[in-house]
């Protein structure tokens, strides 16, 4: 699927929660997603979702007390869209914060976020502050976080604005 770099932040309403729920293999997650702080992370985290981008992918990394990871098209880490974000770096990673991954400072000393990889904490690790862009938070399904295994599917990613 192509999908291309957003070059700017969508309008969001003002007095509007949007919300990412994220179905699973194991059951439903609910992200509020947080336009006002990460405004360019949000619009590409909705035109991917919104595009079908993640429909049937793995959550690839599951690593325990730490994150559960999706989003990579080829199952394997190493895959994306074909583009990075600017990082958006300044929210807590909060247990079940919703963040980007990225590539390591050697070779991304911009702190470029994952055109898709996402990553949602299991515990609040607060030493990844300050280095990686959170765009969300869990509000519902952590206990399906708590389920999801390497290999499990999201199935598709609804956007909700209320």
């Amino acid at each position: 699927m192509k999908v291309s770099e957003p070059k700017s932040a969508m309008e969001f309403e003002k007095n509007k929660t949007y919300k990412a729920i994220v179905h699973t293999s194991k059951g439903k997650i609910t992200c509020e997603l947080f336009p006002e702080r990460a405004p360019l992370s949000v619009t590409n985290f909705i035109n991917l979702a919104k595009n079908g981008f993640y429909d049937g992918l793995i959550f690839h990394r599951v690593v325990s007390n730490f994150v559960v990871q999706g989003g990579d098209p080829d199952g394997t880490g190493q895959g994306g869209p074909g583009y990075t974000i600017p990082a958006e770096i300044g929210l807590p990673h909060t247990q079940g914060a919703l963040a980007w991954a990225r590539l390591p400072d050697q070779v991304n000393p911009e702190k470029r976020s994952s055109g898709s990889q996402f990553y949602i904490t299991l515990e609040e690790v607060s030493y990844l502050d300050g280095e990686y862009s959170v765009f969300g938070q869990t509000i519902a399904g952590f206990d399906i976080i708590k389920k999801i295994a390497a290999g499990d599917k999201i199935q598709r990613i609804e956007i909700e604005i209320q």
